[in-house]
């Protein structure tokens, strides 16, 4: 028997990610894993819940830029602390190794196996957060998360999941099932029955 726990959100684990943006001349960063895909195909739109208190929030209004970098499980000591501390009365520039990408506002974190540059395409405003809304402009990965075909491998990526229930970072686990692939035999069987026996 299922339990009516009220209006608590239970779509975690989240992927954990790091968001960079120039704060007053200086790179700042911010751990998020309030995160979403908007789309498929081209142009490529994600999106971040950032609270209005955060100090990333005014960089990237104010330049229109910003990155994102997924930090690989090696990086789970720096990820909290970026997440833990503002950036108001603490100088995070200096917390990683930076390199630079197409836009000059979307500071990309070396040690990170994946990281995307985004142009701000949106703002939806809720009372006590915002939702950033980026278009992709480029994404850089090490060569050693890539397979042969060129596509990212996240099993090599050891990305950080965060669970709110736990108040965890996690790992992930290995694969169940091929995606559009799992269902094929149902699918099969049920036009073929006429319906599930």
């Amino acid at each position: 028997m299922k339990r009516n726990l009220g209006p608590v959100n239970t779509l975690y684990p989240s992927l954990t990610t790091i968001v960079g943006a120039v704060v007053d001349g200086k790179p700042n960063f911010l751990a998020v894993a309030h995160v979403g895909n908007m789309n498929h195909g081209q142009p490529q739109y994600l999106s971040f819940g950032i609270n209005k208190k955060h100090y990333t929030n005014k960089g990237i209004h104010a330049n229109g830029e910003f990155s994102v970098c997924i930090p690989s499980e090696d990086l789970v000591v720096e990820t909290d602390y970026v997440g833990i501390v503002s950036g108001r009365n603490t100088d995070k520039s200096q917390v990683f190794e930076l390199f630079s990408g197409v836009l000059p506002n979307a500071p990309l974190i070396k040690g990170c196996p994946v990281c995307m540059e985004c142009r701000l395409e949106r703002v939806v405003d809720f009372p006590t957060h915002e939702v950033f809304i980026g278009e992709i402009v480029a994404t850089h990965a090490d060569e050693a998360v890539l397979r042969e075909d060129g596509s990212i491998d996240i099993s090599l990526i050891r990305p950080l999941l965060f669970d709110m229930s736990s108040l965890s970072y996690w790992s992930l686990g290995a694969p169940v099932a091929k995606c559009w692939s799992a269902g094929k035999e149902l699918k099969r069987s049920l036009r073929e029955g006429g319906g599930k026996s």
